[in-house]
């Protein structure tokens, strides 16, 4: 089991930069993948970026560009740092770990941080 605490958002204006971090409660070296995903409001939620065990980064086209995702094994954590945030970046960002052990498969998911960009 694996626990995932978000931290980092905040109001920020158009243009703005925010860096958005997800500590997990365990070693995150062997977790297949960590993403981060994102829900505005009346919207579905949406995948915005992935990275994977051994690095490989993937992201939606409506970030791409201006966020990077990155990944720190020794702190355990993950992070997603978000530039020229726009006021449709607005949403609850989530972030997710999915993992499987002898055949198990594992999806635990933060209780999300607010992300408000003003125009």
């Amino acid at each position: 089991q694996v626990q995932l605490v978000e931290s980092g958002g905040g109001l920020v204006q158009a243009g703005g930069s925010l860096r958005l971090s997800c500590a997990a409660s365990r070693n995150i070296f062997s977790i297949n993948a960590m993403a981060w995903y994102r829900q505005a409001p009346g919207k579905q939620r949406e995948l915005v970026a992935t990275i994977t065990s051994g690095g490989s980064t993937n992201y939606s086209d409506s970030v791409k560009g201006r966020f990077t995702i990155s990944r720190d094994n020794a702190k355990n954590a993950v992070y997603l740092h978000m530039n020229s945030l726009k006021p449709e970046d607005t949403a609850v960002y989530s972030c997710n770990a999915k993992y499987t052990i002898r055949g198990v498969f594992y999806n635990y998911w933060g209780q999300g941080t607010q992300v408000t960009v003003s125009s």
